[in-house]
């Protein structure tokens, strides 16, 4: 890696399975704008962090249904995830899942993250792990003085002025630790209080509302990719920068990546729509709504108490044919998309939100055509980028 050029970083908790699949758009996203800045592109693997259940976590298809699937790992609660094993069982069980995978060096999850990681390595990214023996000893020092200079009370401040300002994040460091300490031999992350010394031989291990600054300790970023949570999250850092005597990174916002169905195309106003289920956003002209075709009114010879009870009636049966104006609709959209847009929402939405969000992006570090897509797409400028499956 060149330091005398731009440096654009990214980086996501690893994930067995690269799950989400939005860490694979972050990575070509950084590699996109290294391209255009003529510098290097990173990718911090977060693998210091502890959520057991956030990186166990995948979904796989079973057919057409999409289901959940949880990895198991033997290793005591609190395990920093690099230290994950990733046995033979578990490669197993991924190549069920997902057909067969490159195996890892060696026998962990961060090893496992590197080996389905390698299309973009060939493609110039550069990986990153913040639990190298050699870094952290070197900047323990450092990080014990940023930890006297009591950035939890800066932090804490920080969060009263963003929320007084009307601004959401949800790391909240006035319930989410600011260091923590990290056993180099085990992998074992422990939460420190305030005041609380870090144990002899472990690693001080900053909270997730300080990495932004470990990451510039140890990378020289210019640039960062960053999603919405954490674009939130890094305004917590802003008074910090220069306590501990660093330059922030200009941030780059991460586009977001849909794979579609081959030969469709969708126009980015449809993605909504889509997502909500309004089909009527797809249709121009269509013929008469089944609803419509109830149209009568009471007879006055009636008398009263007869016409509010017609009335009654006539908007139940309409309640009821509301549902097939829907199918109408529906029908039409098939039609025309070549492909129902329940199956389609379902698809590109599943279980409620953006593919990338819940994909594993195993299935697209598999296909290297897609790749090549995707950053194709991010050269472009397309936002957001959709690209056909191939």
């Amino acid at each position: 890696m060149d330091t005398r050029r731009p440096v654009v970083v990214t980086g996501q908790q690893i994930g067995a399975g690269w799950t989400p699949a939005l860490s694979v758009v972050k990575a070509l996203a950084a590699l996109s704008a290294a391209k255009v800045l003529g510098g290097e592109a990173v990718y911090w693997l977060a693998d210091e962090d502890h959520d057991r259940l956030e990186v166990a976590s995948t979904v796989l298809f079973a057919g057409d249904r999409l289901l959940r699937r949880r990895f198991r790992f033997e290793a005591p609660e609190g395990t920093a995830t690099g230290w994950l094993p990733w046995t033979n069982a578990h490669q197993q069980e991924a190549e069920q899942f997902w057909g067969p995978l490159p195996r890892p060096d060696r026998p962990t999850l961060r090893d496992h993250v590197l080996a389905l990681g390698k299309p973009l390595r060939f493609r110039g990214l550069h990986f990153f792990s913040p639990t190298e023996r050699a870094l952290r000893d070197a900047v323990q020092a450092e990080l014990e003085r940023w930890r006297s200079l009591d950035l939890e009370s800066k932090l804490l401040q920080q969060a009263a002025r963003l929320e007084a300002e009307g601004v959401a994040f949800l790391l909240d460091p006035r319930e989410q630790s600011a260091w923590f300490s990290l056993a180099p031999t085990s992998g074992l992350r422990r939460r420190l209080e305030r005041g609380q010394p870090c144990p002899p031989g472990c690693w001080l291990s900053p909270g997730a509302a300080l990495r932004p600054l470990m990451q510039s300790l140890l990378i020289p970023a210019t640039h960062v990719v960053l999603g919405p949570a954490e674009r939130a999250y890094w305004r917590l850092t802003e008074p910090l920068w220069n306590l501990v005597g660093l330059t922030p990174p200009t941030i780059i916002p991460r586009p977001s990546a849909f794979v579609l169905p081959r030969g469709l195309r969708l126009a980015p106003s449809q993605l909504e729509a889509l997502r909500a289920g309004y089909w009527e956003a797809f249709v121009q002209d269509h013929p008469p709504l089944p609803s419509q075709a109830l149209a009568a009114q009471p007879d006055p010879a009636w008398g009263a108490a007869l016409g509010n009870r017609f009335r009654q009636e006539l908007a139940r049966a309409r309640q009821r044919l509301l549902r097939l104006d829907r199918r109408l609709y529906r029908n039409q959209v098939a039609d025309l998309l070549g492909e129902d847009p329940e199956r389609l929402r379902q698809r590109l939405f599943p279980f409620g939100k953006p593919q990338e969000r819940v994909l594993p992006g195993a299935l697209w570090l598999k296909d290297e055509a897609l790749l090549d897509r995707l950053l194709a797409a991010l050269d472009r400028g397309e936002s957001p980028v959709m690209v056909e499956a191939t």
